[in-house]
């Protein structure tokens, strides 16, 4: 299954990560995006470690004969297969905030990141939350990738940071204050009950959305709540 931006519908990953092929993308390429995808999904749920080529291959429906038309070599199947995921999540942000104005669309890409049905889908999810603790294991070159991810998520927060009255060095550091309260929430919430998740999912999007500038602010000089500290409920 593919993940939509925290649930499971499969189209979701033909509309945005793959918008070419409609357009007569040639059949190697829709075949290595193919792989990239299934590579993603099983470094995800395992750890690139535990990846062999031969089941990536055969998950995508070719033979393990066919890998080296495609990759050099299992690293760089993995470092593409690193920027295929923030490519999807990138669409996946854009998809919910594009058209959107600067406030509506932080609630509305925070609710979604933020959400129970992205705390379930480890195999298609954010791989900020999931890959994290992976990164001394993997190549120089997919740590790189997984850098240059990182860099335009945080990039893209700043950017709405800024339209709701932000200073872009503050827009920048807000910005990554969320990512780390983002991925951290959602992976401290696959470690403990639904209950628990539920619970910290929900005070983590009422903070992140406050500490990116969607709080109301009128009276911010007036205690914590107001300068983007709401109250935590339990």
């Amino acid at each position: 299954m593919v993940w939509d931006g925290f649930g499971r519908v499969d189209p979701w990953e033909d509309d945005w990560h793959h918008p070419h092929m409609r357009y007569g993308e040639s059949h190697k390429e829709q075949t290595r995006l193919r792989v990239l995808s299934e590579a993603a999904a099983a470094i995800r749920a395992k750890g690139a470690e535990r990846v062999s080529v031969a089941e990536v291959m055969a998950a995508a429906g070719l033979t393990h004969g066919g890998f080296y038309a495609h990759f050099d070599s299992k690293d760089e199947m993995v470092a593409q297969a690193i920027t295929h995921m923030f490519d999807v999540m990138h669409g996946r942000f854009l998809s919910l905030t594009e058209g959107r104005e600067p406030a509506a669309a932080i609630a509305s890409y925070v609710d979604n990141y933020l959400s129970p049905s992205h705390r379930l889908e480890r195999a298609s999810g954010c791989p900020v939350a999931t890959l994290s603790g992976d990164l001394p294991n993997l190549s120089d070159r997919a740590r790189e990738r997984f850098t240059e991810g990182t860099e335009r998520w945080a990039a893209a927060l700043a950017k709405l940071a800024e339209k709701l009255g932000a200073k872009h060095k503050d827009a920048e550091a807000i910005a990554w204050s969320a990512v780390a309260e983002m991925a951290g929430a959602l992976a401290l919430s696959r470690t403990v009950s639904d209950k628990r998740a539920a619970a910290i999912l929900r005070n983590s999007r009422a903070i992140v959305k406050a500490r990116l500038g969607v709080a109301a602010r009128a009276d911010e000089t007036k205690g914590p709540k107001s300068a983007g500290f709401p109250s935590i409920r339990r």
